[in-house]
C-alpha cells in the first residue's frame, strides 16, 4: 500500500533557480569590477577630464574586449531581472509575452547602440 502525503508539486514562474541566482551575482561582480577599474583610471587622471581622456582610456584594445564583456553581461544581467519580474507578478499570458518581447529587442538595441559608441572611441 502507498501512502500519498500531498499532491504532487507543479513548479510554476520563474522556477530557474541556483543558475539564475548565480548568474545575476557572477555579472554583478563583473560589472563591480569594471566600474572600479574605470573610476581608479578616472582618478588618477591629471588635469581636466574631457573626450579626449575618456577615449583614451577606452582606446585600448583590451578595454575595449572588457567592455564588450560588461555590456553583454550587463544585458543578461537585465533580462534574468525582468523576465523573472513579469513571470513572477503578470499573470495574463499574452500580456507577459508582449512584455518579454517588447523587453528583449530594447535591451538588444541598447546593446547595439552601446557597441556602436564603444568601437567608435
Amino acid at each position: 500500500m502507498s501512502v500519498n502525503f500531498g499532491s504532487k508539486r507543479i513548479v510554476v514562474g520563474a522556477h530557474y533557480g541556483l543558475r539564475d541566482w548565480l548568474s545575476q551575482r557572477i555579472t554583478a561582480a563583473l560589472m563591480v569590477l569594471f566600474t572600479a577599474l574605470v573610476l581608479a583610471q578616472v582618478l588618477l587622471t591629471s588635469g581636466p577630464i574631457g573626450y579626449d581622456v575618456w577615449a583614451g582610456i577606452f582606446a585600448a584594445q583590451w578595454m575595449k574586449v572588457l567592455t564588450f564583456t560588461v555590456i553583454f553581461a550587463l544585458i543578461y544581467h537585465v533580462w534574468v531581472g525582468m523576465r523573472d519580474i513579469w513571470m513572477d507578478y503578470i499573470k495574463p499570458v499574452w500580456l507577459r509575452l508582449s512584455l518579454q518581447v517588447f523587453t528583449i529587442v530594447w535591451l538588444v538595441a541598447c546593446a547595439g547602440w552601446a557597441i556602436q559608441v564603444l568601437w567608435r572611441l
